[in-house]
């Protein structure tokens, strides 16, 4: 009977379904109140939260989300220092724009799409399809852009994938005329795309409500499918991986094909973050693919703790809103106060930097971190380990000869040992009997 009794789940397992029902609570509250609540308040109070939280900035967060995600996965479970992350929110989008729009006009391709009136021309593909074309699509350059950085480590590696971040972008920027075939449409962008058909309502540029749903939807996705993939055998490789890569690979771990995968994977999620990028701004335009995003998602990934699928969410939601919405109305609220002109949203990376820097300094493992990583940032280093080890040492051996040149204290017996190591009480100097005497 003791075998049929159900086991209790873990600690872990515990807290990720308090953190997945407060995601899902979260997400049904916000999409409840802004389509049913928030129009019906009194025009301040909706105004208030139209300044501080409009829809537009917690869709741009939930795309930030799902991308920070994706990068978590390579930095955070696999260990591997990713700084070129944009390409694949880049190439996501650039997927929306070729299969969800007019761009290439020659063609009248439909499947289930939705153009918009007047423009059949081009490929329309409904945007469930193409969302998993993009991710498929990214997991494959993220393989192709990953082979080359197997050998690297730290710093290296950093250094390759900053090339690449900067390399596709600026594809799509030149893109226009290459060989006389416009793939990017340049400067310009690629603009309007196709609506997104939920449960057979196209929903239009203002149907932010159900946006916020579906972006929701597949954030949830991607935290579904960390944590199962951190649980598996995969991710047990992956953080061997992240501790320590000889003792992985002398575990037989394949290093390759581990690493591969991480890299697969986090471009996959990003190739999704990319697309619902794309039908949240209704178009693709090259110059939003900088390299401050993938600053930007790096520093989500470390507020919020490297590997804590949940800490990461806090992190993207948190730096997303002060990016589009907090410094705005901060700045306006300030300059309205004290008569000022200081331009806030400037400085964000300033703000940025400074948070980065105090992390380090005071809380290098995150807001809410991963128990592996809290522990391997709070442990001692070898070094210090060392030094703790030899001045452990220096103060036994000074206790040793203090030991031995103290002289007995009197009317205590001074205790030998013979030569078969058995301790004998010998009377001290001042006795006369014939042991003393020898």
């Amino acid at each position: 009977m003791a075998l049929l009794k159900p086991t209790r789940p873990g600690p872990a397992i515990a807290t990720d379904r308090k953190w997945a029902l407060s995601f899902a609570v979260g997400v049904v509250g916000i999409f409840l109140g802004y389509q049913f609540v928030v129009p019906h308040l009194p025009y301040q109070v909706a105004s208030f939260v139209d300044d501080w939280l409009p829809l537009t900035a917690l869709n741009e967060a939930s795309v930030y989300v799902i991308l920070a995600l994706g990068l978590n996965i390579v930095v955070g479970y696999a260990g591997l220092l990713d700084l070129g992350f944009v390409a694949f929110w880049a190439i996501g989008g650039y997927v929306v724009g070729w299969l969800m729009s007019g761009f290439f006009d020659s063609a009248r391709v439909n499947i289930l799409g939705h153009p918009p009136i007047g423009l059949p021309n081009g490929v329309h593909i409904s945007f469930w399809l193409v969302l998993l074309i993009a991710g498929a699509f990214c997991a494959l350059w993220g393989v192709i852009i990953g082979w080359p950085t197997l050998r690297l480590k730290s710093d290296y590696l950093a250094l390759v994938t900053l090339g690449f971040g900067e390399i596709i972008p600026q594809v799509f920027v030149n893109g226009e005329d290459i060989n006389g075939f416009n793939l990017s449409n340049g400067s310009k962008g690629i603009t309007p795309v196709d609506g997104i058909d939920l449960f057979g309502k196209l929903l239009g540029p203002f149907d932010l409500a159900f946006k916020f749903l579906i972006y929701a939807g597949i954030a949830a996705f991607v935290v579904l499918l960390s944590l199962r993939l951190r649980e598996g055998r995969l991710g047990r490789a992956w953080l061997a991986i992240r501790e320590d890569e000889l003792a992985a690979s002398m575990m037989g771990v394949p290093l390759r094909k581990t690493k591969l995968a991480a890299y697969a994977v986090g471009a996959f999620s990003g190739g999704l973050g990319g697309a619902a990028f794309a039908t949240q701004v209704n178009g693709v335009f090259a110059e939003r693919f900088n390299f401050s995003i993938s600053i930007i998602l790096l520093a989500m990934v470390v507020l919020g703790g490297m590997g804590n699928v949940w800490g990461v969410i806090i992190g993207a939601l948190v730096l997303a809103w002060i990016n589009s919405t907090g410094l705005v109305q901060f700045g306006q609220t300030f300059n309205n106060a004290f008569g000022t002109q200081i331009n806030f949203p400037s400085y964000n990376f300033l703000l940025f930097g400074i948070i980065l820097i105090l992390m380090m300094l005071f809380r290098r493992e995150g807001l809410i971190p991963e128990r592996r990583t809290k522990l391997l940032l709070r442990e001692p280093e070898r070094g210090q380990m060392t030094a703790l080890g030899a001045e452990a040492e220096l103060v036994a051996a000074e206790e040793a000869i203090h030991t031995q040149t103290d002289p007995p204290s009197e009317g205590k017996l001074a205790t030998q040992t013979d030569d078969a190591g058995m301790g004998v009480d010998a009377p001290q100097s001042g006795d006369s009997t014939e042991g003393g005497r020898s």
